[in-house]
């Protein structure tokens, strides 16, 4: 793994990408050269990417990276945001979850609205500009519990962006109220809901969303309800699951189905690529379907991204990773990979761990700065819509201690790496 971190920091710049392209296949070659003149990436041919052998792995990396730095620069981003997950109860039964618990279960919980406030108020004074609030599906809250916490927490931070409530979330929250999605939503942009988490997307493929949720939450309800958020004008991420049963047809068929909602509204903040975590979901663990996988390799993990810079070129410039699904030092290498953003601070992180993740709940702002100095980048803090807020060109962040004690250090592997530096800050000189 550490031969390939260091093939894939080490590219940059036009002789980097001249010479990954003169030893990749005659097919790819093509198709990454075709792309960096200026035609849109077609789903077959970003198929064909997601299937190109290890060869051709380094010429689609250094295109992805030329492309990050024209659509964006050389600033990674990133939010000081604290996660609230607010009930883990959920009966939706999904088969990647690891998270969800019955009502009876001893460790089932629903977090009352003052402890979200206090929650949401520690954030505030740890530095966040916003709290991520997901849940699982509760059988006894009603409809209006939605609402209810957007309107507690505004109620004591205003100036707190909410981002909250994945598409499923919305699914139920307008069933309980008897509501179309749109409605349900114009009523909690007025409470003060800032913008939705575009989750619940997993593969927005018929034949493996049955698989996975029994298709409790359609690919077209998902798309129905995304389209409904930036209608009433809520911006929303987007994000794919891979690594499972999937495969490059459904990865590339699921990233243009976003390039064409974003076509259509614009509402797409970034592309959040999660790695399927699986060791402690019962999709992996109960084996009740067949081909299952132990997640992405991490040749996947590069292709998912690169491949994603180069498709959405244009239309979804921030490409996220998930330190969370793939730890800090991978998703340092994928700062090379066509990845401009580091995603959250997070603070509290239940998801992912309930799934078997283990690389923390936090990664602290002089952390990520640390990260992201040591990969040749340029920090800045950003709010949830990408306005960019403190800009660390000559000064560090605040260092304060993690939220709790942690056993796993999120800059362990940072070393001193003078000579790629230097090669990086030429790359595209």
């Amino acid at each position: 793994m550490n031969n390939l971190i260091d093939r894939v920091t080490m590219l940059g710049g036009r002789h980097g990408l001249s010479s990954a392209l003169a030893r990749a296949t005659p097919a790819t070659r093509r198709i990454l050269e075709t792309t960096l003149a200026g035609r849109e990436l077609s789903c077959a041919d970003a198929e064909q990417l997601f299937m190109a052998n290890e060869d051709d792995l380094m010429a689609i990396v250094a295109a992805a990276d030329l492309v990050r730095h024209q659509r964006v620069g050389d600033k990674v981003t990133f939010v000081v945001t604290r996660n609230i997950n607010f009930t883990n109860v959920c009966y939706m039964g999904c088969r990647f979850c690891g998270f969800s618990r019955e009502r009876k279960d001893v460790d089932a919980e629903l977090i009352d609205m003052d402890e979200v406030v206090h929650r949401a108020e520690v954030a505030q004074q740890r530095g966040a500009t916003e709290v991520c609030i997901q849940g699982g599906l509760h059988p006894d809250i009603k409809g209006s519990h939605y609402r209810d916490l957007v309107l507690a927490i505004k109620a004591h931070l205003p100036d707190m962006h909410i981002h909250a409530f994945s598409p499923f979330e919305i699914w139920y929250g307008s069933k309980k109220q008897h509501q179309s999605p749109a409605q349900f939503l114009s009523e909690l942009k007025a409470a003060g809901l800032g913008s939705i988490p575009g989750t619940a997307a997993e593969i927005l493929d018929v034949d493996i969303r049955q698989k996975l949720t029994r298709n409790k939450l359609s690919a077209q309800a998902w798309v129905d309800i995304v389209r409904a958020a930036h209608g009433v004008g809520l911006r929303s991420t987007s994000t794919i699951m891979y690594g499972h049963i999937d495969g490059p047809r459904h990865w590339a068929a699921h990233i243009d189905l976003l390039r064409s909602i974003q076509k259509d509204t614009g509402g797409f903040t970034e592309f959040v690529p999660l790695g399927f975590v699986h060791s402690e979901a019962p999709l992996y663990v109960e084996k009740d379907i067949p081909g299952v996988r132990a997640g992405a390799t991490l040749i996947e993990h590069l292709k998912m991204h690169a491949v994603a810079r180069l498709m959405l070129a244009g239309w979804i410039d921030n490409i996220q990773v998930s330190w969370v699904k793939l730890g800090p030092e991978i998703a340092q290498m994928l700062l090379s990979a066509g990845v401009n953003d580091l995603g959250g601070t997070l603070m509290n992180e239940s998801i992912s761990r309930s799934a078997g993740a283990a690389y923390g709940e936090e990664i602290t702002a002089d952390e990520m700065v640390k990260i992201i100095r040591d990969a040749g980048r340029l920090p800045v803090r950003r709010s949830t819509l990408y306005v960019p807020l403190e800009n660390y060109v000559d000064h560090d962040p605040l260092a304060i201690a993690p939220l709790k004690q942690r056993e796993y250090d999120p800059v362990h592997f940072i070393r001193t790496r003078s000579a790629r530096e230097h090669a990086h800050g030429a790359a595209h000189e």
